[in-house]
């Protein structure tokens, strides 16, 4: 007699200007899900993939893969993976936000069975690090400006602002390629102009790029950038 496997929903985050870095990748957090489902005795039946940069990331409603994610997991009855705790976030109030979801979270790199309440922990030890971090740099950088050392390269301006502008430009693209299936199962449903689309967007609680509610010509330059 065959084994009967659990249903389980993988999500895999990778931020743009990171995607190349050991442990971040997606297919890195693909081979340790499978690790995990092959190991544990479940079937994944669905992925949701997000590409997103560091930048406004942590709200639900910037992340429309993670909210479809959500909503297929509550479907199946069935358990949301994630490879690593911060390719959820690497915010308390997030993941505290997610837990209140009513989906189960698992955390490949933590093993099955681990309380919601450790995930809360680690998430704060995790942000309790970064904080620290952030801290002795700025002390360390306070110090040097105090002795002098002229902090930053100022003979390279027209460089710098080239690369934020291919920054934004990157995360546009990386925002369009999220949205762009919600449109796509809008547009099926038989809402065909932009200003339905945008009313429809709206009321799937799905956000614009900087949080706000969509227009008609929000939708119109989504899909130009598309083409």
């Amino acid at each position: 007699m065959s084994e009967t496997r659990r249903p389980l929903i993988a999500y895999l985050r990778v931020s743009t200007d990171r995607q190349g870095k050991s442990g971040l990748g997606v297919a890195a957090q693909r081979r340790a899900i499978e690790a995990f489902a092959e190991a544990n005795g479940f079937e994944l039946v669905a992925e949701f993939e997000e590409h997103e940069t560091g930048k406004g990331a942590d709200a639900l409603d910037r992340r429309p893969k993670l909210a479809a994610a959500l909503s297929t997991a509550r479907k199946a009855k069935c358990p949301v993976i994630v490879a690593k705790l911060d390719r959820l976030s690497r915010d308390v109030a997030f993941i505290s936000g997610l837990m209140a979801q009513k989906v189960p979270f698992l955390v490949a790199e933590l093993g099955e069975g681990v309380d919601p309440f450790l995930l809360h922990l680690y998430a704060a030890l995790g942000e309790k690090e970064r904080a620290m971090i952030s801290d002795r740099t700025r002390k360390a950088l306070a110090e040097k400006k105090a002795a002098g050392v002229i902090l930053g390269n100022r003979t390279n301006l027209p460089e710098a602002s080239a690369k934020g502008a291919s920054s934004n430009r990157t995360g546009a693209d990386a925002f369009a390629r999220n949205v762009l299936p919600v449109i796509a199962s809008i547009r099926a449903s038989g809402i065909d102009t932009n200003a339905g689309i945008a009313v429809e967007l709206n009321a799937r609680r799905v956000s614009t790029a900087r949080g706000g509610e969509w227009t008609g010509v929000q939708v119109r330059r989504i899909l130009e950038r598309a083409a």
